[in-house]
């Protein structure tokens, strides 16, 4: 069986050890897949443009087009800004999970607002995307289903009660996150 090539989006101060993030990347390598995982620049204080380029490096050294992108939080609106800015070649598919929404004011994070949200664009740089996200994120109070998954055309699964999708929410180890990971197969629950 080929390998596939699977690029995870930290958000914003990064992933620690107990995320799902780094749960999923080491579960994955372990299994033998390519699996990129950049530390993106700065993330105490993102800059939009430092970020971009790193996604360009690390999506240069992958094949697009079998490439799996998973991301959270502010990862998610890298994605979007990436999606917006016209790749070269789509990915397989695109997971945003947690996306936040402008109305929070971090002002760390003022740069990567606001979205826009192009439909043609999103569904043009990956095969598949996907949003992932809870019925009371506190970084996007009107739920990314509204503010992200209706007008981008997007499906979009909503897990009641996960908060950020984060460990604050209980999410390392989320078995529902790897089968989509290994399989595509949705919709994405809980992390039972």
């Amino acid at each position: 069986m080929a390998r596939r090539s699977f690029l995870i989006l930290h958000g914003w101060q990064g992933s620690g050890p107990e995320h799902w993030q780094s749960w999923r990347a080491d579960r994955l390598r372990a299994a033998g897949e390519r699996v990129s995982y950049p530390e993106l620049p700065d993330p105490d204080e993102p800059r939009r443009a430092r970020w971009s380029a790193a996604l360009a490096r690390a999506l240069a050294e992958l094949d697009p087009g079998g490439v799996v992108v998973v991301c959270h939080s502010l990862g998610s609106l890298l994605w979007l800004h990436h999606a917006v800015a016209r790749p070269r070649a789509p990915v397989a598919r695109a997971l945003l999970v947690a996306p936040p929404r402008p109305a929070v004011a971090i002002p760390e994070l003022a740069e990567f607002f606001p979205v826009e949200l192009d439909r043609t664009a999103v569904a043009g740089a990956a095969g598949e995307t996907r949003i992932v996200c809870a019925d009371a994120d506190p970084y996007c109070p009107a739920g990314a289903a509204a503010v992200y998954g209706a007008p981008l055309g997007i499906p979009t699964d909503v897990i009641p009660g996960a908060g950020h999708v984060n460990p604050d929410a209980g999410y390392g180890p989320w078995p529902a996150l790897e089968d989509w990971c290994l399989t595509g197969r949705a919709p994405i629950g809980p992390r039972a």
